[in-house]
């Protein structure tokens, strides 16, 4: 557990590093570093997602996926999470209830977002893509972090960003981080003889293109919601199993 033990770490602390001592940069330079940011994660997506090499299966994962994914509606789950979050953070009790609202207008405004949106954001972010899984898998088969630890900087450095622009949300999209990875960290362990080369190609490929969804995200060309398409990725593993 040691990646994704650091990998949490790291984002915590550049998020609230973003949130509390980079508040005051002038709003057209977030501006231009979310999009420059953007471009880099289209780039990121698409470059993993051209490993593919079975173009049907990706596109029937991200069809089967997205339809399951809308059915549970994993992005209103998601969001509602960070809002019960936000709540029970910034709510005070008798007497500090004013108090409360007011770091949490205080937060939410030097941050110019929302604890949601900067949650969510963030959590899929980080959980989505070929570094996440692969590396994860790799730490739990052979005990390899480096993969991880080279995420934890690429995730460091957007978390500082994120927690500039969208809020203190950004640091607790580590709890999702620590999930996700540390399971995969004991599933990889636990099915070691299961998890063939193809089957961690083909559900990273299908991650990429969630990266990549992000990206636009970040131009804000289309919003997409990202979260409804997690299970895309877990659709290459079910199907190379039964039917090779």
């Amino acid at each position: 557990m040691t990646g994704p033990l650091v990998n949490a770490a790291v984002i915590v602390v550049c998020a609230f590093a973003g949130c509390f001592f980079i508040r005051g940069v002038p709003p057209r330079f977030e501006e231009i570093l979310k999009k420059a940011i953007g471009l880099a994660i289209i780039y990121v997506g698409i470059k993993g997602a051209l490993d593919n090499r079975r173009t049907l299966l990706l596109i029937m994962s991200l069809v089967v996926g997205a339809l399951i994914g809308e059915l549970i509606n994993i992005d209103a789950l998601m969001t509602r999470f960070g809002g019960w979050v936000e709540k029970k953070l910034f709510t005070g009790r008798s007497g500090e209830a004013g108090k409360a609202e007011k770091t949490r207008k205080i937060v939410c405004s030097a941050s110019g977002g929302s604890f949601s949106k900067g949650f969510v954001s963030a959590s899929i972010l980080f959980c989505t893509g070929s570094m996440a899984i692969v590396g994860s898998i790799q730490s739990g088969l052979r005990g390899n972090h480096e993969l991880l630890f080279a995420k934890s900087i690429l995730d460091g450095s957007i978390s500082l960003i994120f927690g500039a622009s969208m809020g203190i949300g950004v640091a607790f999209s580590a709890i999702p981080v620590l999930v996700y990875q540390g399971g995969l960290v004991l599933l990889a362990g636990a099915a070691s003889a299961f998890l063939s080369d193809e089957i961690v190609r083909e559900m990273s490929a299908v991650g990429s293109l969630l990266v990549a969804a992000i990206g636009f995200n970040f131009l804000e060309i289309k919003e997409i919601r990202v979260a409804n398409l997690i299970p895309a990725m877990f659709i290459p593993c079910f199907v190379i199993a039964l039917f090779g």
